[in-house]
């Protein structure tokens, strides 16, 4: 592993890079990072995030088959529903912190419910 000038960081390996290009990938659709932000609120299952996110039943559950392969959310069974959760803390520092950056650059506040679409992504 090589060190560049940028402060004594080392080089991830490939496989870390290819790996995080990965979940940055699922992420770069506004739906999907919509759907992260929602779930980094708390849990909530398919019809809940259609209404907030709006989209389709069908679209939503396509996202959430994606993002749960990925490994960046999960569901258990509540009753007869599906509840969504994101699996990974980190994802959710990473999303809060961009879209809450954009957000406050383009004047917005992240403590209501602010939809991507608003903030040109």
């Amino acid at each position: 592993m090589s060190t560049g000038s940028g402060g004594g960081f080392q080089d991830p390996p490939a496989e870390v890079l290819a790996e995080a290009a990965s979940a940055f990938g699922l992420l770069a659709t506004p739906a999907r990072l919509h759907i992260v932000w929602v779930l980094a609120q708390g849990e909530s299952d398919v019809t809940g995030l259609a209404e907030r996110v709006g989209g389709t039943l069908p679209s939503v559950s396509q996202h959430l088959t994606k993002l749960k392969l990925a490994g960046l959310v999960r569901s258990r069974r509540e009753g007869r529903r599906q509840v969504y959760l994101v699996d990974d803390p980190d994802v959710v520092t990473v999303v809060r912190l961009m879209v809450g950056q954009l957000a406050e650059r383009a004047g917005h506040s992240t403590g209501e419910s602010v939809r991507l679409r608003e903030l040109g992504a």
